[in-house]
């Protein structure tokens, strides 16, 4: 299934959480943050603006992107990858990484 987000929005999979903590300890699942970190798949055509024209989205796909903790709906499990898929508007972008 082929998903294209509408106007502003953009389409993000979540970069998957790290599974050690820096000392190496094991982190099971209920003690895992999800990610803020995620690579742009697919981006609507822009916010409309009054006159009809839309204004250009600043995220292209295949940015990787860090996004605020609560940004986003939760793509249904039928269409998803391995990795969580978000929809979220391009304002829920704090920044692009490089």
């Amino acid at each position: 299934m082929n998903l294209q987000p509408l106007d502003d929005r953009i389409l993000v999979e979540r970069i998957a959480a790290e599974e050690k903590t820096a000392g190496g300890i094991l982190l099971p699942d209920t003690a895992k943050n999800k990610p803020q970190i995620g690579k742009v798949v697919a981006v609507g055509p822009g916010k409309l603006k009054k006159d009809g024209g839309r204004t250009p989205l600043q995220v292209k796909v295949g940015d990787k992107v860090y996004f605020t903790s609560w940004a986003g709906d939760e793509v249904n499990r039928q269409v998803q990858t391995e990795n969580d898929l978000l929809i979220m508007r391009e304002e829920d972008v704090l920044a692009i990484i490089d």
